[in-house]
């Protein structure tokens, strides 16, 4: 039975637009956009195409604000932070795990996103030995997307060794160890737990990074892959591209350009310290880089120069990566700001026709489908109908309209204008509260007291 969504305002393909009727199928599609009043329709403020969150550690979020004092060396970058995840990541078991990612995948749905990739590298048991069932925090992950609702493209990461030097795998990166065979028996279990799942969740591939994978598994990736999204963390370090480029002679990002066919299918993650030429490089390519502003603020990471990559014609698109905070207009907010304060100027991330918070925003929300292999980032009949409210009647947004609308919502205000979240047409946040959200927090909150205390 077919739904229909009258919109005050609209974004439509073909730009904003006024008292607007989207219909959506059985199927989760969009089936018509069209001026018409709202008789008998569910009845919004402010409609948007969906977001998509395009890196996503999910059972990072228990972790989120327990890594804020400073350790006993005095110097705290990303690699302390990386010990400490390590060390937390001993307590995780399958409830746990589908727990907390049951409780991130809700604040995200909350804060505007209708679908996550989720970098998934967390396969075996604690101290290294397969689950009996061998992708069983695989299906835990699948779990938690059925009950929240959210649109779910699953990236099992092949991760081979623990460094450049091809030393092998120790403590908590004991959990994530696969050679090549290894991990195509764990891609086949992993497609098997998907036969079962909503259509529009997707299986994707995720060689961890040059530093954790070698040439020949990066090709093994690639060929399993075939035209199914591949995503690569790359160059979000300067230790990390100083040592590529010792090991590899070449920069990570002009590595991997040169020895691997990257296109539209690729999204390549934080790429923060990049060449003005491996930046024009990757925007030819049509791949997407998968910024994380909030994250790689947290970890000191540094500043993807996405002014340039805008300019070059570049697709960008966000993700909330360690999930210490999960805010869509935090992630928007700080990509802007960042850009800002590295330049000193203002309003960098505009064009002629588009405000910063509209294209901000539609950049987000095309390059996060584009990057999860989803028919959606667009109002359109046809698209997936991965679509978000907002309150047009809070005091932020009352008597504005246009992209005046966005503007207001992404740096002025917050998540709490989410008044609504359809994904593939699942109607799961009402009145700004997730459908389940009650039964989530509670078990949510059993397990993170039960690993706070053994922590």
């Amino acid at each position: 039975m077919s739904r229909t969504i009258f919109a005050e305002f609209a974004l439509t393909e073909a730009g904003w637009a006024r008292d607007v009727c989207v219909t959506v199928g059985d199927a989760g599609f969009i089936d018509s956009v069209e001026p018409a009043n709202h008789d008998g329709a569910t009845s919004v403020g402010v409609l948007l195409p969906a977001a998509g969150n395009l890196h996503s550690h999910g059972f990072q979020r228990a972790l989120a604000g327990l890594a804020e004092a400073r350790g006993p060396a005095g110097s705290d970058d990303f690699w302390s932070w990386r010990d400490l995840m390590y060390r937390f990541l001993a307590e995780l078991g399958p409830d746990e795990v589908e727990a907390i990612a049951a409780r991130a995948q809700m604040e995200m749905l909350e804060a505007g996103f209708a679908s996550v990739g989720e970098f998934h590298y967390l396969h075996y048991q604690a101290d290294g030995t397969p689950y009996d069932q061998p992708a069983e925090l695989t299906r835990r992950l699948l779990g938690a997307a059925a009950q929240t609702g959210i649109g779910f493209t699953h990236l099992p990461v092949l991760y081979m060794q623990g460094g450049l030097d091809g030393r092998p795998l120790a403590g908590g990166q004991r959990r994530f160890g696969c050679d090549p065979d290894g991990f195509a028996r764990l891609y086949e279990a992993c497609a098997e737990s998907l036969v079962d799942c909503p259509a529009d969740f997707r299986l994707g591939v995720a060689p961890h990074s040059l530093r954790a994978v070698s040439p020949e598994g990066l090709e093994f990736a690639t060929r399993l892959a075939g035209d199914v999204p591949i995503h690569i963390h790359i160059a979000e370090q300067v230790a990390e591209v100083e040592a590529v480029e010792e090991a590899l002679g070449a920069r990570p990002v002009q590595w991997l350009l040169d020895n691997a066919p990257v296109d539209e299918h690729w999204c390549l993650v934080h790429a923060t310290h990049v060449t003005d030429d491996e930046c024009d490089a990757v925007a030819a390519a049509g791949s997407v880089v998968g910024i994380c502003p909030v994250t790689e603020a947290d970890l000191g990471d540094g500043i993807f120069d996405a002014v340039r990559f805008a300019d070059a014609g570049g697709r960008f698109g966000v993700g909330t990566d360690s999930n210490i905070r999960i805010s869509l207009t935090e992630e928007l907010r700080m990509l802007e700001y960042s850009q800002r304060l590295r330049d000193r100027r203002r309003v960098l991330l505009a064009d002629q026709d588009r405000s910063c918070g509209r294209l901000l925003y539609e950049q987000t929300a095309q390059a996060g489908a584009q990057a999860l292999g989803r028919d959606a980032g667009c109002i359109a009949p046809g698209a997936l109908a991965d679509l978000v409210a907002l309150d047009a009647e809070s005091a932020l947004l009352a008597g504005l309209s246009g992209d005046r609308l966005l503007d207001a919502w992404i740096f002025a205000g917050d998540d709490r204008a989410v008044t609504d979240i359809w994904a593939a047409g699942r109607h799961v946040v009402r009145d700004g509260r997730h459908i389940r959200r009650d039964e989530i927090v509670r078990r949510f909150a059993s397990v993170i007291r039960d690993i706070r205390a053994r922590l």
